[in-house]
């Protein structure tokens, strides 16, 4: 069998496993991410399997790991399909080839898959993006990393602990933490409020850019552009 040849994994981290009804998924589906591209989802058993969410309206809950790798992909012409731990779609951007990964696993399993795909396509660890929410960041923000650690991120501590190293490219999309004590996980999985919404889209958009330069201008200089952005609602 030939060795996949791409030069980059977009790796999309989500807390819910999404249950397809098309062949050809919608870019910012609300909640769907992808990478390696790698999307991943922010803590704990919402992350579970057997959660299922069907939805065809972009941006409309909080899972934008999936959002962004399904908004990237539909740009430039790709569809997701069922491959082993993940949904995969294979995308070309002015001679460079992406592969884009969304984890069927337990959102805290989310290193199985990405091992298996980092194995399987010969992708240096440097060149691959894993995207992912964070409750740490307010929502007017983005922050693109070489490297770094979970940060209390499931998802991310279970890749480090299966890889055996934190130096991997992270893009961490601020979802802020506007909610009651004890009431994460149904935060998480709540829509996007209207007013957040028009914010949220500029984001995405802004995430597509990003992916592009990372994979033709590199990460250092991609980092001075995304991590200055301030979006206004």
């Amino acid at each position: 069998v030939p060795r996949i040849v791409a030069e980059r994994i977009v790796y999309g981290l989500e807390a819910v496993q999404i249950e397809i009804t098309h062949r050809h998924h919608v870019l910012f589906p609300a909640g769907l991410g992808e990478g390696l591209l790698h999307p991943v989802r922010e803590h704990g058993p919402v992350g579970d399997p057997g959660q299922r969410i069907v939805t065809g309206r972009p941006a409309q809950f909080r899972f934008i790991g999936f959002d962004v790798a399904d908004a990237f992909v539909l740009k430039h012409g790709g569809f997701f399909m069922p491959d082993r731990l993940a949904f995969k779609a294979e995308v070309k951007w002015k001679g460079h080839q992406f592969i884009c990964i969304k984890p069927t696993t337990f959102m805290n399993l989310s290193g199985k898959a990405f091992k298996y795909w980092l194995d399987k396509t010969a992708i240096p660890l440097e060149q691959t993006l894993t995207i992912v929410d964070d409750l740490a960041l307010p929502i007017e923000v983005l922050r693109l990393r070489a490297s770094g650690s979970p940060a209390g991120h499931n998802g991310l501590k279970d890749i480090q602990l299966t890889i055996g190293t934190d130096q991997y490219p992270k893009l961490r999309f601020g979802i802020g933490n506007n909610y009651p004590k004890g009431m994460q996980a149904e935060f998480v999985l709540s829509k996007w409020l209207p007013n957040e919404q028009p914010i949220v889209r500029q984001k995405i958009e802004k995430c597509i850019e990003i992916i592009e330069q990372f994979a033709s201008i590199g990460i250092e200089k991609t980092m001075n552009m995304a991590n200055s952005y301030k979006f206004i609602p």
